[in-house]
């Protein structure tokens, strides 16, 4: 069985990590009101999605 001859440092084991980062996700113009949204989401500013109201904004 594999068992490592030393103990990992603090250090190294964090720059192991470095690219573990989670990134921003992509983020859409809403085609009704222009504010960022995710992508296949109803948009929290204006309530379209596909190019029809879903939700009212205002009842939410």
């Amino acid at each position: 069985m594999a068992v490592p001859k030393s103990k990992t440092s603090k250090s190294r084991r964090n720059m192991r990590r470095s690219h573990h980062a989670v990134k921003n996700g992509p983020y859409n113009e809403c085609p009704n009101c222009g504010e960022l949204k995710r992508p296949h989401h109803v948009c929290a500013h204006c309530g379209h999605y596909d190019n029809r109201e879903v939700v009212n904004p205002e009842a939410a």
